[in-house]
């Protein structure tokens, strides 16, 4: 009887030269978001970032996040490139609502069986999106786990930290009634909804080649998430910002009152801004009534900023400035009972 072959790692599935020429090749990637802070490089057991100067009582933000089934998207269609904004996106811009810096970011990446390409466009993306946002990329682990994922697959989260001083943290508390609401443009749905998404696109039996006003439906589902760190860093030097509202799962609808204080409600029209084509779309497709687009998407909204109605178009000119679409989409009122989002339909 022959003896059985001496197991390896290799053999279990675990590919460990990978692995390393993997974390050879990302850290150019790494150091192209290198920031005054960043102490040493990849390759050590933690991330090492000296806070900056200059404050008197700093305060650390961090955020966390995926990019939910958007993920599967990306894996069917096998465009890589842009995921990795998205994940940056979503925390950076959670961050950035307390008027955070963002200072550096942290990035999971689990796999079945590690394929060096892909995961190189994928944190090509991470390193891309840390640069639109000012923020390092630290650091972050790649784990290889045969058996956890089907063939092809992968898992991404993120971390990312920042920095605000004590006195200039954004709250509820400053919000005043009369307040106008500046709308900042998304990209598209962002990185919310794709549950639902998903289920539209089997339904009505999509395919790639599918285009809305000249553009492949699969690129306008994985365009990736804006990034409003430098455009609200921007207008905070220009007008007062009262208050921000990040608007991912739940839309305008359940995002806005959590920037809210208890006494003010946010009237909308919806008439104030296009709404972009592939909401329509989808609305559609799917025969999904308007008060569930309002819960679920963005529906062309990514951001909100709640400024003084006299500094409106102050705030405006600052966006366009800084490269973003901004829309006077309502203002804030004295609240009505339970009302915290009200549509002026």
């Amino acid at each position: 009887m022959d003896s059985p072959k001496p197991l390896s790692y290799r053999s279990a599935g675990v590919n460990i030269d990978a692995g390393n020429a993997l974390v050879d090749r990302i850290k150019p990637l790494a150091r192209s978001t290198q920031r005054p802070g960043v102490l040493g490089g990849l390759g050590g057991f933690g991330g090492l970032f000296e806070l900056p100067g200059g404050y008197r009582e700093p305060v650390l933000v961090s955020g966390t996040d995926g990019v939910g089934t958007k993920l599967l998207l990306a894996l069917e269609a096998q465009q890589h490139d842009g995921i990795g904004i998205d994940l940056v996106a979503m925390c950076v811009n959670d961050i950035l609502v307390s008027g955070a810096e963002p200072l550096w970011f942290l990035d999971y990446y689990a796999c079945g069986q590690l394929d060096t390409r892909v995961a190189e466009t994928v944190i090509a993306g991470i390193a891309e999106g840390c640069r639109q946002a000012g923020c390092a990329l630290l650091g972050g682990e790649t784990a290889e786990m045969p058996g956890m994922y089907p063939g092809g697959h992968y898992d991404l989260a993120g971390f990312a930290v920042g920095i605000v001083e004590k006195s200039e943290i954004l709250s509820s508390a400053a919000c005043q009634e009369g307040d106008a609401l500046i709308g900042i443009a998304s990209s598209g749905a962002h990185s919310n909804g794709y549950s639902l998404i998903r289920e539209i696109l089997v339904r009505s039996g999509a395919h790639a080649h599918i285009q809305l006003q000249g553009e492949a439906l699969v690129d306008l589902l994985l365009r990736p998430t804006r990034i409003y760190v430098r455009a609200i860093q921007n207008l905070r030097q220009v007008v007062p910002v009262h208050a921000l509202a990040h608007i991912t799962g739940g839309g305008l609808t359940e995002n806005l009152p959590r920037s809210l204080p208890a006494h003010l409600s946010a009237h909308i029209d919806p008439k104030s801004w296009p709404i972009p084509a592939l909401f329509g779309w989808l609305q559609e497709q799917g025969q999904v009534c308007t008060n569930e687009m309002r819960r679920v998407f963005n529906l062309g909204i990514g951001m909100v900023a709640m400024v003084p109605w006299e500094s409106r178009q102050s705030a405006l000119e600052s966006l366009e400035a800084s490269g973003e679409q901004g829309f006077i989409i309502g203002q804030l009122t004295s609240r009505q009972e339970d009302a915290g989002v009200v549509y002026l339909d």
